[in-house]
C-alpha cells in the first residue's frame, strides 16, 4: 500500500508542473506582411502610374478588438500628378476597433487613418489626409464608408467632407484555396466636383499555404480594376491616365 501511494504521490508530483506551467493565449497579437504589386491601385486610381510597388506593415490586434498598425508603399503621383518637387513614398498610420455583434453573423470596423506622403512639396497642395471609417460585415459581404476629415483630400484643397462608399465582397470557393472578389466604390469630392467618379474591381487570389508549410501565408492573386473617372481630371505629367482600366497581379506574405 506504501509503495501504491508513493507512486501516486510522484504522478501527482510530475503532473503538478503541468498545470502550473501551462502558457494562457496571450490577448496580444503583432503580425506583419508584405507585398510585390505589379501596379498599385487605390480606389481604382494607380498610385504608381502603372509601375511596380512594394509594400508592407505591421499590425497589433488586442483580444477587445482594438486594434493599431502601419503600412507603406513606394508611389509615384505625389510627383507625376501632385506635383511634389520631390516624394515617392506613403506611409500609413491607422487604429480603431472592430468585433461581432453576437451570434448574428455580422461584424464593424470603426476607426482613423492618416496618409502621409512626406517630401518636398514646393507649392503643391499638401497630399496628407485624415479618413474616418465605419464598416459593417456579413459573411462575404462588406459595406464601409469613409469621411475626410483633413481640408486636403489627397492633393485636392478644401475638400473636407468629401467621402468614400466601398461595397464589397469576398466568397471562398470550397478548399480550393481560391477566393473570388468583387468591389463597387463611389469617390465624390467636396467642393472639387469634377473629380468624383465611380471605380470597380473583380479579383482572384490563391493561398499558396495548400502547397505546403514552407508557403504558408503566401497569396498570389490577380485583379482587374476600372474607373469612369474623367480622363482629362486624372492624367499625369507622363500622359497616365490614373484611372485607366487595368489587371494587376501580385503576391505577398503574411507573418
Amino acid at each position: 500500500m506504501k509503495k501504491i501511494v508513493s507512486a501516486l504521490a510522484l504522478l501527482g508530483m510530475v503532473g503538478a508542473p503541468g498545470v502550473v506551467m501551462a502558457e494562457e493565449t496571450s490577448p496580444h497579437t503583432l503580425t506583419a506582411n508584405v507585398g510585390l504589386y505589379s501596379n498599385y491601385i487605390f480606389r481604382g486610381i494607380s498610385q504608381t502610374g502603372s509601375d511596380i510597388a512594394l509594400q508592407g506593415g505591421f499590425d497589433y490586434a488586442h483580444s477587445s478588438g482594438f486594434y493599431l498598425g502601419t503600412w507603406g508603399s513606394n508611389v509615384g503621383w505625389i510627383e507625376d500628378y501632385q506635383g511634389y518637387d520631390s516624394g515617392n513614398v506613403e506611409v500609413d498610420v491607422y487604429g480603431g476597433f472592430r468585433s461581432s455583434i453576437g451570434d448574428s453573423g455580422f461584424t464593424y470596423d470603426l476607426g482613423l487613418i492618416q496618409y502621409m506622403y512626406p517630401g518636398k512639396k514646393g507649392a503643391a497642395v499638401d497630399a496628407d489626409t485624415t479618413e474616418m471609417y465605419a464598416a459593417m460585415g456579413w459573411k462575404w459581404f462588406t459595406v464601409k464608408y469613409s469621411y475626410y476629415l483633413s481640408n486636403e483630400v489627397f492633393g485636392f484643397a478644401t475638400a473636407d467632407g468629401s467621402d468614400y462608399l466601398d461595397i464589397s465582397a469576398s466568397l471562398p470557393i470550397g478548399e480550393t484555396g481560391l477566393t473570388a472578389g468583387a468591389h463597387w466604390g463611389t469617390f465624390s469630392f467636396d467642393n472639387n466636383s469634377a473629380q468624383d467618379y465611380d471605380d470597380w474591381k473583380i479579383s482572384l487570389a490563391y493561398d499558396l499555404g495548400k502547397l505546403g508549410k514552407l508557403s504558408s501565408g503566401m497569396t498570389i492573386g490577380l485583379m482587374y480594376t476600372d474607373t469612369n473617372a474623367d480622363e482629362t481630371k486624372w492624367t499625369d505629367v507622363n500622359g497616365e491616365y490614373l484611372g485607366d482600366g487595368t489587371a494587376t497581379v501580385w503576391i505577398s506574405k503574411a507573418f
